[in-house]
Parts: structure tokens; sequence; C-alpha cells
């Protein structure tokens, strides 16, 4: 069973910055798709950005300017790098391994924006 772990949540104030890490166990990632995706308070879990094996990059139009989704295969590892936060970012963050119909979801991790 493949195990995603997700760090780098955390509070911070509006305009600033944070860097999720998602770190597979039991599965090599670098044949996957990766994704990030959030649930805001109260609503629906969304996409904010994905990347494929091949390094092609999607991203919410939300996302597009502010957010950077990267991939370490050698480090099993995907990144969000978050900048310029907004309140509206405030959300739990999930990480995804294979796509989100029939893929892996880490438990996630809690970003609060707010000053």
């Amino acid at each position: 069973q493949v195990r995603l772990v997700e760090s780098g949540g955390g509070l911070e104030q509006p305009g600033g910055s944070l860097r999720l890490s998602c770190t597979a166990s039991r599965r090599r990632i670098s044949i996957y798709a990766m994704g990030w995706y959030r649930q805001p308070p109260g609503k629906q879990r969304e996409l904010v950005a994905s990347i494929t094996n091949g390094n092609s990059t999607n991203y919410a139009d939300y996302a597009k300017g502010r957010f950077t989704i990267s991939r370490d295969n050698a480090e099993n590892t995907v990144y969000l790098q978050m900048n310029s936060l907004k309140p509206e970012d405030t959300a739990v963050y999930y990480c995804n391994l294979g796509g989100p119909l029939l893929g892996y979801w880490g438990e996630g991790t809690q970003v609060t924006v707010s000053s």
C-alpha cells in the first residue's frame, strides 16, 4: 500500500509563503502523475496543481502565478511552493499520486492564512 505523507503546512500571514512537501513510500513516484488538492472549510476538494511524469504542469486559475508544483523523483517527493498567500487559501491540502479517481491520497496538511 502506498503511503503519502504531507508536511509544511501551518499558520502564515497574508502575503507570506509556505512550501508543502509530500513524500511517498512503498512506491516510486517517477512513473506517476502527482497532484496537490485542497479542501477549504465547508467546500469540496479541488485541484490546486498537478505534474505529469514528464514534468508538464497544470494549475487552477487561482494558483497561476503564485504557486509552483515540482517533483524530485530521486527523493520520491513532490512540492508545492505557495507565495503571496491569501486568506482564501486556507484549506487542508492533500497530496495525490496517480489521479483523483483511482489514485492514492495523503492525510492532508492544514494551511491557515490569517493575520
